[in-house]
């Protein structure tokens, strides 16, 4: 034991000499100045109903267009047969349904098949619901899971027979087992039996959705979200927070309430770019604010729900009469008022009661609202007022999150950030989707803000490669250089949320994105572990790190090193971030200083994210390409000699003995 302490100290000397012949970048941690505290919201996330984010995506509904209310009211259906589209059916927002009818000779058949959103998944042993709402007296339908480019001799995987006998309109439900794993099965539902039976909102979930619910979520990918730990759960958007137009909007009231009563929105995202068109992305509302609330509760996250000032997309329409007149907007503002008392009113309260109604009796203990998404000038200015000086009214507690714009600088974001500080909103939403150049320049972004303002809330942000506009390693790294400014100034900054959050293979129109899946699968990016390897290891409060005297934000002379330190009061450990964005290693030397003479820090743990290919990623065929790796790390008293890998983000962490 002893020649190894004593050959273990001669290598660390011998490593210090070396160290210290290249000039290594003394860093100096103050261990005794514990700074502003780390918000429990700093690190979160985004969800926009973008790339197949809701329906097909996290929303576990295998149906596409399950009560026919797309425009073309059989899109997603082949039919086959005596098919016939109604419009009295039992739900008023959703009146259409299918009546499937004798076909006239014995050996023709009538009935529908659904293609799912790029097939429907299915895996071996695993278990389905089928449900449907029916009418029909001693009628029979065969309801299969089908394969249909299968080489077998019967293209059926699974099927039953449902018996509907009932002149007035029932819900029926029977489990489907699938024999094999199929990534692209149809739905097809055969009438077997005479007369007419009439189909609604038919249906198909895995039974294993998250937490086991009827209308549930994808399990896989609740568990990706989950797994990050975050703090804050924006929702629903984004652009669709304003819609093309008004009537498109993401309205909150037509997402709760019963499933089967959620009118269908259409999606701006089904038609935004022309170059990336999905003519068939619809929202169902499925997936609405209840399930939002609910899914925030499941990961631990304060729920931030965004809602419409009024404002339509303003880079789609230029007149303002595409707007709500501001002697109009009370409706809006109502809703404001009515999502609160959804969220966290008594349950003898209209809409605390309709909560209760859904099955979480208790509040969700709403803090925060943001109103507007990427809206600008005075005509966003003087809607968002009187939203502020309503709310201040009636919830006051609430804080409330105004926006500086599309832009990260510029004419707009000029104007907003004194505008937001005259309203007094508690947070600013800033967005930037920006080169890797742009995270390179912004280390020192938040040193010089006012502290006497609102808080920052970085609510979108993504690397968009130059020419390389897709998820890779050194976009990540570039993310997480730039959170090095983040968490130094947490006292400023209160909250970060990356965007978007997921996109389906088969199905997307922006990227890069965090979480990428296809109907089976789910992968972990690059940037989901910077998110991740950020939020696991936030700790408590800031504790000031410096490089001669100035902070570490890739500043001139520091070849391109960004760090941060951080005290954690729950794990008594001090955690420091350096990324290398250069191409070539950096000896590095980190001192703790400011502790007493008796202090020392314990032998700790390294965490290092590394690719030696740049433009590498996980993938859905392979997801493990780049991962973080830990490590057990020495330290000798209060310094520690290192060299950082060129193209690397680490991490240390150290508690006192």
């Amino acid at each position: 034991m002893k020649l190894h302490r004593t050959l273990a100290a001669a290598l660390t000397l011998v490593a210090g000499i070396a160290l210290n012949a290249q000039n290594p970048h003394h860093m100096v941690v103050q261990a005794n100045k514990i700074g502003a505290e780390i918000q429990p919201t700093m690190y979160g996330l985004f969800f926009e109903d973008i790339n197949y984010g809701a329906d097909g995506g996290l929303y576990a509904e295998l149906i596409k267009n399950r009560s026919f209310e797309f425009p073309q009211n059989l899109m997603g259906w082949n039919m086959y047969g005596n098919v016939k589209v109604m419009d009295d059916g039992p739900f008023e927002r959703n009146p259409h349904y299918v009546r499937l009818g004798d076909s006239g000779h014995g050996a023709k058949y009538t009935g529908i098949e659904n293609e799912g959103f790029f097939g429907i998944g299915l895996k071996k042993d695993s278990e389905y619901r089928f449900s449907v709402w029916a009418r029909g007296e001693g009628q029979k339908l065969v309801v299969e899971l089908i394969d249909n480019d299968a080489m077998a001799e019967s293209q059926v995987l699974a099927a039953q027979t449902l018996e509907v006998n009932s002149k007035d309109w029932k819900q029926y439900e029977l489990i489907l087992k699938s024999p094999v794993t199929e990534p692209k099965a149809h739905l097809r539902l055969f009438l077997a039996s005479k007369g007419n039976l009439d189909l609604e909102h038919v249906s198909l979930f895995p039974v294993d959705t998250w937490k086991g619910r009827k209308n549930g979520l994808r399990k896989d990918l609740v568990e990706a979200l989950r797994d990050i730990h975050p703090g804050v759960f924006r929702f629903p958007g984004g652009c669709i927070v304003e819609g093309t137009d008004l009537d498109t909007r993401y309205n909150w009231k037509n997402s709760v309430g019963p499933v089967e009563n959620r009118p269908l929105n259409e999606n701006r995202w089904h038609y935004t770019f022309q170059h990336r068109f999905f003519p068939d992305y619809f929202q169902t509302y499925g997936m609405g604010f209840y399930e939002f609330f609910l899914l925030s509760e499941d990961i631990g996250a304060e729920p931030l729900p965004v809602l419409s000032c009024g404002l339509a997309c303003q880079y789609q329409n230029d007149d303002m009469e595409a707007h709500v007149h501001l002697d109009e907007l009370d409706s809006y503002v109502q809703d404001a008022i009515d999502l609160i008392e959804f969220a966290n009113g008594d349950t003898n309260t209209t809409w605390g009661k309709l909560r209760a109604e859904m099955g979480h009796p208790e509040p969700f203990n709403l803090k925060f609202i943001g109103i507007g998404n990427e809206q600008w000038g005075p005509e966003f200015t003087e809607r968002l007022e009187v939203f502020v000086k309503a709310i201040r009214k009636a919830y006051p507690e609430i804080n409330i999150i105004g926006s500086s714009g599309p832009q990260s600088e510029g004419e707009q974001f000029d104007y907003l950030w004194p505008e937001m500080k005259r309203l007094k909103v508690d947070l600013v939403d800033e967005h930037f989707y920006r080169s890797e150049n742009w995270f390179l320049t912004q280390g020192m972004r938040y040193d010089s803000y006012d502290r006497k303002g609102p808080k920052v809330f970085a609510g979108e942000y993504a690397c968009h490669g130059r020419g390389k506009k897709y998820n890779h390693f050194n976009a990540s790294l570039m993310e997480a250089a730039f959170m090095t400014n983040i968490e130094r100034n947490a006292d400023i900054v209160h909250m970060a949320t990356y965007a978007p959050l997921f996109a389906h293979v088969e199905g997307w129109q922006w990227r890069p994105d965090l979480i990428w899946y296809d109907n089976l699968r789910s992968v972990r990016t690059c940037s989901y572990y910077v998110q991740q390897l950020y939020s696991h290891n936030k700790g408590t409060h800031v504790v000031p790190l410096t490089m001669d005297k100035k902070p570490v934000a890739g500043q001139e002379g520091q070849d391109g090193l960004f760090a941060s330190a951080v005290w954690d009061n729950d794990t008594k450990e001090y955690i420091v971030k350096v990324i290398n964005t250069s191409d070539k290693a950096q000896p590095v030397t980190l001192e703790f200083a400011g502790m007493k003479k008796k202090e020392t820090l314990a032998d700790g743990k390294c965490i290092t994210f590394h690719s030696d290919q740049l433009e590498a990623d996980n993938t859905v065929d392979n997801p493990n390409v780049v991962l973080p790796k830990e490590s057990a790390v020495s330290i000798e008293g209060k310094v520690l000699n290192a060299e950082i890998g060129a193209k690397t983000f680490v991490i240390y962490k150290f508690s006192k003995k």
